[in-house]
């Protein structure tokens, strides 16, 4: 498996001197795109209904959990980044951590597959979930990351988004009392104005 792993991140890591368009764009989908999810989620909650920011919550419980399985699976087993064995050619810093599974990806998907899994956000699941193949390519072309931690995201951000969902009735209500509790006291003058929805 480990053959099959690193021969699939030497198809597709960059070359030594890559074009540089395409290490820009690299870069972008593999450093800044992540941070649509919380921007997302927060234009989600502060702009929309109670349905809405219980699906934004669920999402969020995907996406936690999602890291948290992943930091448990690091540290029971540290698989080696492709830089930290010297293996192709790296163009993004990152510290040596273990590369199994993702987390950006983890947290992308988790978060995507969540969405699917409730019927009104189904189409914003299947753009987010496509979204992330980019990603993906991005790390292994950038040197951080081998396919097969993509594959871990996979499964790891399908059973988190699974668990938040199902699990929903333990946590949802609770949660979602305290951050309206939170949302009215840092925002109440704004949802007066009108800016912020109640």
């Amino acid at each position: 498996m480990e053959n099959l792993n690193h021969a699939l991140y030497f198809w597709l890591n960059a070359p030594e001197h890559p074009n540089t368009l395409v290490l820009m764009m690299a870069v972008f989908v593999a450093e800044w795109l992540i941070w649509t999810v919380p921007l997302g989620i927060g234009i989600g909650w502060l702009r929309g209904k109670e349905n809405t920011r219980k699906v934004m919550h669920i999402a969020t419980a995907a996406g936690m959990l999602g890291l948290f399985v992943n930091q448990i699976i690091g540290l029971a087993w540290l698989h080696p980044r492709p830089f930290m064995i010297g293996l192709g050619h790296t163009f993004l810093p990152h510290v040596n951590d273990s590369s199994f599974p993702s987390d950006h990806l983890t947290l992308w998907w988790a978060v995507a597959f969540s969405f699917l899994m409730q019927q009104r956000q189904r189409t914003v699941g299947i753009a987010m979930a496509l979204f992330g193949v980019p990603i993906a390519w991005a790390r292994i072309y950038l040197g951080v990351h081998f396919p097969l931690d993509m594959l871990g995201a996979v499964v790891v951000a399908t059973l988190s988004a699974w668990l938040a969902m199902h699990g929903a009735r333990w946590y949802l209500m609770p949660a979602y009392r305290l951050a309206i509790d939170i949302y009215y006291a840092l925002f109440g003058s704004l949802i007066e104005r009108g800016w912020f929805s109640e």
